[in-house]
């Protein structure tokens, strides 16, 4: 049974073994809003999950310790077992996705732990994690559905009331919902007046879905830039405890976590991953009440692929109308490349570059397609290009 004492204890277990986060400020992220930021994408391993795993680990008896853990993970989990077992002389096995990014599976390593790479998801991982827990005779470590890590994940509600006294609302990332479970239910008894806001990746909504037909629901595929949250199905017991505590969950889409990422690297010199972002997201995108209101975001993790967040970068440039990609249809004849390009360059655009083909079938024997990538500030800016392009007589397709 989950306990405020238990998460005080927690706390306790974890000063020798985590540090406590900076809460930032982040008043440009969205214009009238109070935003701030935990940072726990700079916790020991770069992500919160140490807590709950250390917490766990740390309550094992003597023999339980002797036979070692196994977990499953996504890759957070992962290191945080690991770094756990690693501190408290446990040996410990770790079965991932093989579509996890490598950076997590060599850190994951690192830690000491032995790899187990499961062909599939997150869900195909955890079957083989209790399979092997069976035949060896492991304690399983189960990244949310527990009360030892939920708990765990909790102390990080106390430390943002210890350290934003005055927070109207926490905004939490969800997975399998450990994290959201444990900072609802500490910051709810502490002060049952904050709100609480669960966000998903719209790709992998499967506590959505749950809270909203208030029952659990298993998706059959997911899909999102996320992958520390893309879950099929979440945690009776999180699922409980969130259906108690949490106010609202909303759904963020790629592209608006794309967004957030670039925003958090641009003005805060911060690294998220995309499971890490989606708080940030729903707050810049209005997925929640901010106006007027003390918004606290939990960014739960920074474990990004480096392979990955260029192409995050690029999709964040897009949507935060920081790139903008024309196509115009011109006749090929002398001195139209010079009257496309001095348009921009008078506007402020800046082409990145630049194609030009011969039209084809059905269009106009003279013609030719002229596609530009330009830099641009934001959306206002690219309208402000497109009517002058077709002020000059120009045709955008």
């Amino acid at each position: 049974m989950l306990t405020l004492d238990k998460v005080y204890h927690a706390s306790y277990v974890l000063k020798e073994a985590i540090r406590e986060t900076d809460i930032i400020p982040a008043p440009k992220l969205k214009p009238g809003a109070d935003i701030y930021l935990k940072t726990e994408n700079l916790q020991v391993t770069g992500s919160f999950k140490v807590r709950g795993a250390y917490y766990r680990i740390s309550q094992l008896s003597e023999e339980e310790k002797r036979k070692g853990v196994i977990a499953c993970s996504a890759g957070n989990h992962a290191q945080g077992v690991a770094l756990a077992a690693r501190k408290n002389g446990i040996k410990s096995l770790i079965c991932l996705p093989d579509g996890a990014p490598i950076s997590k599976v060599e850190a994951t390593r690192s830690y000491g732990a032995d790899i187990c790479l499961v062909q599939g998801v997150y869900d195909d991982a955890y079957n083989k994690a209790l399979q092997l827990k069976d035949e060896k005779g492991y304690t399983f470590i189960h990244p949310f559905n527990d009360v030892d890590v939920i708990a765990g994940q909790g102390t990080i509600g106390l430390e943002i009331l210890n350290q934003l006294s005055d927070v109207d609302a926490i905004v939490v990332p969800i997975g399998g919902g450990g994290l959201c479970a444990g900072v609802a239910f500490a910051a709810k008894s502490l002060k049952p007046d904050i709100k609480i806001y669960g966000v998903q990746a719209s790709g992998a909504p499967s506590m959505y879905k749950s809270f909203k037909e208030h029952k659990i629901a298993k998706l059959d595929t997911v899909h999102t830039i996320a992958d520390g949250i893309a879950v099929k199905e979440p945690g009776a017991l999180t699922f409980e405890l969130i259906s108690k505590y949490v106010d609202d969950i909303v759904t963020v889409n790629d592209d608006e976590i794309s967004a957030a990422i670039l925003a958090l690297i641009e003005q805060h010199k911060m690294v998220a991953e995309g499971a890490g972002a989606v708080s940030v997201a729903a707050a810049m995108f209005g997925k929640i009440p901010t106006d007027g209101k003390k918004v606290c975001c939990i960014v739960s993790g920074g474990n990004i692929d480096v392979t990955i967040l260029s192409r995050v970068i690029r999709r964040g440039l897009q949507m935060s109308g920081r790139n903008y990609l024309v196509t115009l249809e011109l006749v090929d004849k002398p001195g139209q490349l010079t009257q496309v390009s001095s348009i921009i360059s008078k506007l402020g655009g800046n082409v990145i570059s630049i194609h030009h083909e011969r039209s084809n079938e059905g269009s106009d024997v003279n013609g030719c397609f002229l596609r530009i990538q330009i830099e641009t500030r934001n959306f206002d800016h690219i309208n402000q290009i497109k009517k002058e392009l077709t002020s000059a007589g120009l045709k955008i397709i």
